[in-house]
């Protein structure tokens, strides 16, 4: 347990950072949004890319893996919003509620807890694991939340949002930074490309920014007083106990029963599944303006709960 409290004890350092920041006044309430768009806009994508250009696809390469914590991920993710769309929820509302449930932390919590857990052998399929979460799941909720909103647009009879929805849509997704740039990054080592010295070190200065800047953002963000909406208690209960105690379950079901993944895969597997929600779903909520008080809400309590959850899985090991 000690182990994961003290991987668990800068986030919540981060968090508390950006909240005593807004509390005493340091930073305004404007400070959220220009920080999540600094994010979502630069730091992000620098990530992105870096992890996805310097993947060596052939070390990675686990099917079993892939479609055990792949699976997992996806299902868990198509699960909510099929349950928030049947609530009456948007589309759009529903993809970040499924981010919630389905998004790990896998980047910030995944690479310290697989080390210390099981050590460097775990390293590869952690990797596998972040580049399914921060790219594939996170590419469908996008997806999802563009379509999403451009359905409303053309409900709405807004003149922006003219011609088919999945015109707009394809339009919008070719200029978003957190899509095209994984889609970049990818081309480099499929075209046998390596970057150069200084391009990585702006890369590394840059992507390294993104998770402590969205923690800290999450703390501006939860220091804003507002009011709390009917029913909120319920649906974070909802989304915390399917990311933290279904996402695992099914991940180590796929893993072992279908997959027959060999232990240590087996193990990264449902650990990785195991890791409460990221700061990707807040980044979206917060620019979509969409559920970003329930997503802060999720991410707070799961990574609490989480110190327990985990905890006691590797106790079983």
């Amino acid at each position: 347990m000690l182990s994961t409290l003290l991987v668990v004890l800068p986030i919540f350092a981060l968090i508390f950072a950006g909240w005593l920041a807004r509390r005493i006044g340091v930073l305004g309430a404007a400070a959220t949004t220009e920080l999540n768009r600094f994010v979502v806009f630069l730091a992000l994508p620098a990530l992105l890319f870096d992890v996805t250009a310097h993947a060596h696809w052939s070390a990675i390469w686990k099917p079993g893996f892939i479609g055990a914590f792949g699976l997992s991920s996806l299902a868990i993710f198509a699960l909510t919003v099929l349950i928030r769309r049947g609530e009456g929820r948007p589309l759009a509302d529903a993809a970040v509620d499924g981010l919630n449930a389905g998004y790990a932390n896998t980047g910030f919590m995944g690479f310290p807890l697989a080390l210390v857990a099981f050590g460097p052998e775990a390293l590869a399929p952690t990797t596998v694991a972040t580049i399914l979460t921060v790219c594939a799941v996170f590419a469908v909720a996008i997806v999802l939340i563009e379509t999403g909103l451009r359905r409303e647009a053309v409900a709405a009879g807004q003149g922006g949002a003219r011609g088919p929805v999945w015109r707009t849509v394809g339009r919008s997704l070719l200029r978003n930074p957190l899509l095209v740039a994984p889609a970049l990054g990818a081309l480099v080592p499929c075209l046998g490309l390596a970057l150069p010295a200084p391009v990585e070190t702006f890369l590394k200065l840059l992507g390294g920014a993104a998770s402590p800047c969205a923690l800290v953002a999450l703390g501006l963000f939860l220091a804003q007083k507002r009011g709390r909406q009917s029913g909120q208690g319920r649906v974070a209960g909802l989304l915390v106990g399917l990311k933290l105690a279904a996402h695992p379950l099914l991940a180590y079901g796929l893993g072992r029963y279908l997959f027959d993944l060999p232990p240590l895969l087996l193990h990264v597997a449902v650990l990785m599944a195991a890791l409460p929600t990221g700061t990707g779903p807040f980044m979206l909520a917060e620019f979509y303006r969409r559920e970003a008080d329930l997503t802060a809400t999720v991410v707070l309590v799961s990574t609490v709960l989480a110190v327990l959850t985990v905890s006691g899985y590797l106790a079983t090991l």
